[in-house]
């Protein structure tokens, strides 16, 4: 974990690379697109905790449909800059069987973790899945996964802001940053 004065530093030197302005018109323009392919479906939505929870707080509610809601938490990274190993903290209440499934998570890096999870939805029944990432990383190569609905592409740089942390902190922040190089 970060000191307050070390995460300072880190915003005080990084670039933002999309204003709060774009992120907000980012997530209305998403929430046209889903409801156009889901608002006669009755999904399950799962929202990826912890980075997906500012993204799914400002989406669910452009979403004029009806919907149930859950959340999963299960990451590679723990508060660490690189991947490492899945850990599966809490799994969904809601039974996916036979359902279509929507999950929402804040960044596509390498597509490790939202394929595994795809993976465990399909094999619990689940009648259809998609997926929506505010922000898909061009990491330059191909992944296991794509996401169905995307925000925005962003370099592959660490990027912060929106949900997504640096080393713990700075998921409170309306506009997307990377860190200094």
């Amino acid at each position: 974990m970060l000191s307050s004065e070390e995460a300072r530093k880190i915003f005080g030197t990084a670039e933002q690379i999309f204003s709060a302005d774009v992120v907000s018109q980012t997530v209305k323009r998403m929430a046209i697109d889903i409801t156009t392919l889901l608002s006669h479906q009755y999904p399950l939505v799962l929202s990826i905790m912890g980075g997906a929870v500012v993204f799914t707080g400002q989406l669910l509610p452009l979403l004029e449909f009806p919907l149930n809601f859950d959340y999963l938490h299960v990451s590679r990274y723990d508060n660490k800059t690189h991947g490492g190993k899945l850990n599966w903290t809490v799994l969904p209440r809601e039974n996916v069987q036979n359902r279509v499934v929507l999950v929402l998570d804040d960044i596509l890096d390498e597509g490790i973790t939202l394929a595994a999870i795809r993976e465990r939805v399909m094999n619990q029944g689940a009648a259809a899945f998609y997926s929506a990432v505010f922000a898909d990383k061009d990491i330059g190569r191909s992944k296991p996964i794509r996401a169905d609905f995307v925000g925005v592409v962003v370099p592959d740089r660490y990027v912060f802001g929106f949900g997504m942390d640096v080393r713990g902190a700075w998921r409170n922040l309306p506009a997307i940053y990377a860190v200094k190089e």
